[in-house]
């Protein structure tokens, strides 16, 4: 078994402990973080190394994103990428070492501000311009992929029907606009990934990993939207044995407004 989780932290420094409770209850292999908020060099890895995760890609800058990479399995290679030429912290990939190559990128997609309008809203534009560049890169990757590959992270896009608490309402509110879902559809389709979520949970079943903070009672409300995600190329999703989605981490002291997933890959069977 090979177990990849994904989670937006929202400052990692801040839910270091979060995440070792994380790390030693649920155990998985490699945990992809977003939103980590921590300079360069300041990232908590003594803590998640005592928890028995000693190998960590990181790529970090004050007060804003950054994402990191820790596993329990070495890496291979580490790369990170600029986008829309800034160097805003937003991605990061290994190669893993061993048996299974794995290749894993870990994106944080910028949020797109408030008006889905890109001749209004520059962050809107932003966001755009990210993914398109994002469709570029595996367009130019998938064609020559030597590695099984993962591409994991908050995308802040909830592209179906029921990855929103509702559908009509939110057409026109950023991360569920018709404009966002067809990018985020191209770049699915350019990457030939399946959305390993929506293999093992029904298209008709509501299913979210974000919470808004300005919810009294999160929960009681449940005006989620699937923002995380995790893609598997066609290989990989076969051998996907289930996704575990950590709803409870919502409700920890000081959560995140994201929570983990998890995808359990049978690597013997298919690989």
């Amino acid at each position: 078994m090979l177990k990849i989780a994904t989670w937006n932290i929202n400052s990692v420094r801040l839910r270091a402990g979060h995440v070792v409770d994380f790390l030693n209850r649920w155990a998985p292999d490699v945990l992809c973080l977003q939103e980590t908020k921590c300079p360069q060099g300041q990232f908590p890895s003594a803590a998640f190394a005592e928890a028995g995760y000693t190998h960590i890609a990181e790529r970090g800058q004050s007060g804003y994103h950054g994402v990191a990479i820790v596993s329990r399995i070495p890496f291979q290679t580490v790369k990170t990428r600029d986008f829309c030429g800034k160097q805003d912290a937003r991605h990061v990939s290994v190669r893993l070492k061993g048996e299974l190559p794995l290749e894993i990128h870990n994106f944080y997609v910028p949020a797109g501000g408030e008006i889905p309008d890109r001749s209004i809203d520059e962050k809107f534009a932003h966001k755009l311009d990210f993914i398109n560049e994002m469709i570029a890169m595996f367009r130019r990757n998938s064609a020559r992929r030597m590695a099984p590959a993962a591409l994991v992270g908050d995308l802040n896009i909830a592209p179906l029907e029921h990855d929103v608490w509702s559908h009509r309402k939110l057409l026109k509110v950023v991360s569920h606009t018709p404009l966002e879902v067809d990018l985020l559809n191209d770049l699915l389709n350019t990457g030939n990934w399946i959305d390993v979520m929506r293999q093992h949970v029904p298209h008709d079943r509501k299913l979210y990993t974000w919470w808004s903070y300005r919810a009294r009672d999160w929960s009681t409300a449940d005006k989620g939207r699937r923002l995380d995600h995790i893609w598997l190329d066609p290989e990989l999703a076969a051998s996907c044995a289930g996704i575990e989605v950590v709803r409870e981490a919502r409700g920890w002291q000081r959560p995140s407004d994201h929570i983990p997933v998890i995808a359990t890959l049978e690597t013997s069977s298919n690989l």
